[in-house]
This record gives C-alpha cells, sequence and structure tokens, in this order.
C-alpha cells in the first residue's frame, strides 16, 4: 500500500487565503457590526469548512492492485487492470476531478471512463502503477 498526496499548487491556495482573509477584512471594516452579530460569519463558515476539507482530505492510494482516490466527498476505487490509458501533464476542465493542481493524469479506464487526478508526483504514480499493469499506455 502507498500513499500519495495530493498537489495543491495553484488556485486553491488563493481561495484559501481569500475565505481566511475575507472576516477578518469584514471584522476591521466595521467592528461594530463584528461584535453585535457575530452570525454574520455564519454564511462564510461553510464554504470554507468545505474547501479546508477538500484541501487537506486530498490523496490517492494503491492497495490491492486497485487506485484509491478520495478528495473532500469524491471517492472512489478503480481496478488498476482496467486502466487503459494515462495522459501525463494535462488538465481536464469537465468530468470527475479529485484534484486540486493542474498538470496532472487523465486516467481513461473501462471503455469510456476517465478521472483526473494530481498526485504531487506524476512519474512516481506512473511507476507504480506500471508495476501492477504493464499495458497501460502513457502519453504526454
Amino acid at each position: 500500500m502507498k500513499t500519495y498526496r495530493g498537489n495543491r499548487k495553484g488556485f486553491i491556495n488563493y481561495l484559501l487565503i481569500g475565505s481566511v482573509l475575507l472576516p477578518i477584512v469584514i471584522f476591521f471594516l466595521d467592528k461594530n457590526t463584528f461584535t453585535e452579530k457575530p452570525f454574520i460569519l455564519l454564511p462564510l463558515l461553510s464554504p470554507l469548512i468545505l474547501i479546508f476539507w477538500i484541501y487537506f482530505d486530498t490523496f490517492y492510494k494503491i492497495e490491492n492492485n486497485k487506485l484509491i482516490y478520495r478528495s473532500g466527498f469524491l471517492r472512489g476505487k478503480i481496478e488498476i487492470k482496467s486502466i487503459k490509458q494515462i495522459i501525463k501533464g494535462k488538465t481536464m476542465w469537465i468530468g470527475t476531478k479529485p484534484a486540486l493542481a493542474r498538470r496532472g493524469l487523465i486516467i481513461k479506464f473501462n471503455k469510456y471512463d476517465e478521472i483526473y487526478i494530481a498526485p504531487e508526483n506524476n512519474n512516481e504514480m506512473i511507476a507504480d502503477l506500471l508495476k501492477v499493469n504493464s499495458e497501460i499506455k502513457i502519453t504526454e
């Protein structure tokens, strides 16, 4: 069993910084509103909790000949023997994306299924997947 952390580069970092700074800016702009009505920040907490959950819970595992992915509420397993092709260094803009960064891996499996993941080290994950299924076609 090997675990791969999700790559955390790019837009997600700006989103986190902005969501943390927004309540601070609101506080300094109008201290009376914040002290009298602290519940005004409740609408900001739900997206913030979701973003932090996805940020800290994105990882991939190879276990029992399966690729297990997890990113917040997106979770699943792919039989490594069913993987047909991996496109390296590209970004998939639509579809299932349990990833936080660009230039990851597009994994095509079964007949028409595909998923986008972005581990910290693409080459390491590809090498480990090839150990299980050497018939995977790698495209750059």
